[in-house]
């Protein structure tokens, strides 16, 4: 698994708890990588932007033809207010229909960027490819 560096938010650095979601698109024909990859780097670098955002990692198994986010978040309106962006919905529109997209969330106590990746790493590897990785929370 690769993974980019972390990109903060503009909630970084904030205490108290937060909302890790954790997306796994698992693409029908590997030819549609390098573009969800330029998009992901495209919405990644507006990633500063975004209320709420306290950051994320992009990651992908480019011989499986998987790809998504770990991301964290103030709270849950912070990563709904992502989900209906439009640069996020039109990412969304034009690969829509070209993979399975499963995506799971947890809720924390407080942000620590090791037990994070830790746990986002095991989930991802237990769940099979194009699986449904189901909801989890602590």
């Amino acid at each position: 698994m690769l993974r980019s560096s972390w990109t903060p938010g503009q909630t970084h650095g904030h205490r108290g708890p937060v909302l890790v979601s954790v997306t796994d698109f698992k693409l029908d024909k590997i030819r549609d990588l390098p573009g969800v990859y330029r998009e992901a780097r495209r919405l990644a670098a507006l990633w500063p932007e975004l209320p709420g955002a306290h950051g994320m990692w992009l990651w992908t198994v480019p011989t499986a033809r998987r790809c998504g986010a770990v991301a964290v978040w103030r709270d849950t309106a912070a990563l709904h207010h992502f989900v209906a962006w439009p640069p996020h919905v039109a990412v969304m529109g034009a690969y829509k229909g070209r993979g399975t997209l499963t995506s799971t969330t947890w809720q924390a106590d407080g942000f620590d960027q090791g037990a994070t990746w830790a746990r986002a790493h095991a989930t991802l590897r237990a769940s099979p490819p194009g699986g449904r990785i189901s909801g989890a929370s602590h």
